[in-house]
C-alpha cells in the first residue's frame, strides 16, 4: 500500500521575543514547531506558543497550514506577549546603553549599503537620536557639540540661555527700530519711554534666557534632559505632528534648533506695535499699560515655540485685548 497524502512540512523563520536572530524550522503542525523551536532556542516547552511577527496574531494549526513558507514567527514563553512591530519598538526604547551601542553599529552598517533614499533618511534620523550626549554639560565632556561656539561658553546650558537671550534681544531691536516710523513727535517721545521701560525690565529678567536653560526649574520650555516639544501653530492648541528636538544631545540637533521659531501668537509687527503706537496717541483714554505690551512681545504669554513646518506665515488676524491696553483706574471710595 502507499499513502495518498504526504504530511508536508512547512518552513518558517522563528525567533525569540526581543532577539533579531532567526532560525529556519520545518514542521508539519504547531505542536511539532513548538517542540523543535523550544529545543533550538533553549526555552521551556510548557506554556509556549507562536505568534506572527508582523501583527502578533497567535498561530493555531488551522492558521499554520494557511501560512506561506518562510513567514516570520515569534516564539513566546509562558507569560510573554507580542503585539507585532510595536513590541520591537517598545523593546528598543527600553534598551540599555549596551544595546544602544550595538544598535548604532548596526544602523551605520545598514546605512553604508542602503540604496533607498527613504530608508537612508530613516536610518540617519535614528542615528541622530541614538548618538545622544545630552547627559554631558561641560565643554570638555562633549567638545564636538561646542564646535563653532565662542570659547567663553563653558556649558551647554550657558550657550542655550544665550541663544534665547539673542532671540529676545532681536525682538527688542525690532520694537526700537519702529521709532522713526512714528510721525507725531509727542507720541514718538512717549514710545521711546515705553521702550526704555521694557529694556530695563528685560535686563532684570536677563532677557528671559531661562526659557532655553534646562537648569531652570520654572519657566524653562524644555525637560531636564533638554527635550523641547513643538507647541503647534498659532491657531492650534498643540502640535499634531508631535515634533520634538533635543539641542543638548548633539551638534546637528543644536544647529537644527535654530530653525525652530519663538512665534508671536498675536503678531508683533502687524498688531502689537501698531496698537501700542495708536494707544499712545489717545492718552486721554488713560495711562498706557506698557507691561501688557511687554508680556505680548517678550514672554510666554504670547510666545510659542514651533517647528519650522508648524510656523504659519499667514496673517494671524488676532487683536490685542482692549481691556488691558490701558491701566485700570482705581475708583475712590
Amino acid at each position: 500500500m502507499f499513502r495518498l497524502f504526504n504530511k508536508k512540512n512547512k518552513l518558517v523563520k522563528l525567533r525569540r521575543r526581543g532577539e533579531s536572530t532567526k532560525y529556519g524550522v520545518a514542521a508539519a503542525n504547531v505542536k511539532e514547531l513548538l517542540s523543535k523551536g523550544c529545543s533550538i532556542l533553549k526555552v521551556p516547552l510548557k506554556g509556549s506558543r507562536v505568534c506572527l511577527y508582523e501583527d502578533g496574531t497567535e498561530v493555531g494549526d488551522d492558521y499554520f497550514r494557511r501560512l506561506p513558507d518562510n513567514v516570520e514567527l515569534v516564539l513566546l514563553t509562558e507569560g510573554q506577549c507580542w503585539d507585532g512591530f510595536a513590541s520591537d519598538i517598545s523593546l528598543l526604547l527600553g534598551s540599555t546603553n549596551r544595546h544602544y551601542d550595538l544598535l548604532i553599529k548596526s544602523a551605520k552598517s545598514l546605512l553604508t549599503d542602503e540604496q533607498s533614499q527613504k530608508k537612508r533618511k530613516i536610518l540617519s534620523d535614528l542615528l541622530q537620536n541614538l548618538e545622544d550626549n545630552s547627559e554631558s554639560e561641560k565643554r570638555e565632556e562633549d567638545s564636538d557639540w561646542f564646535q563653532g561656539i565662542d570659547p567663553r561658553f563653558k556649558t551647554k546650558s550657558d550657550y542655550m540661555k544665550y541663544n534665547c537671550e539673542s532671540r529676545v534681544r532681536g525682538y527688542l531691536k525690532e520694537v526700537d527700530g519702529y521709532t522713526p516710523n512714528i510721525q507725531s513727535p509727542r507720541v514718538r517721545t512717549e514710545y521711546k519711554k515705553v521702550v526704555t521701560n521694557m529694556l530695563e525690565k528685560l535686563k532684570v529678567t536677563k532677557y528671559n534666557g531661562c526659557y532655553f536653560d534646562r537648569r531652570q526649574e520654572s519657566d524653562c520650555m524644555c525637560s531636564r534632559e533638554g527635550w523641547f516639544s513643538c507647541q503647534g501653530a498659532f491657531d492650534q492648541d498643540s502640535c499634531s505632528s508631535l515634533h520634538s528636538i533635543n539641542p543638548y544631545g548633539n551638534r546637528e540637533s543644536r544647529i537644527l534648533f535654530s530653525t525652530w521659531n519663538l512665534d508671536h501668537v498675536i503678531e508683533k509687527k502687524r498688531t502689537i506695535i501698531p496698537t501700542l503706537v495708536d494707544a499712545l496717541g489717545h492718552r486721554s483714554h488713560g495711562e498706557i499699560n506698557w507691561e501688557y505690551f511687554y508680556r505680548l512681545l517678550f514672554t510666554r504669554e504670547n510666545l510659542k515655540l514651533v517647528h519650522i513646518v508648524c510656523h504659519k506665515k499667514t496673517v494671524h488676524d488676532l487683536a490685542c485685548d482692549s481691556g488691558k491696553i490701558y491701566k485700570k483706574v482705581k475708583k475712590r471710595k
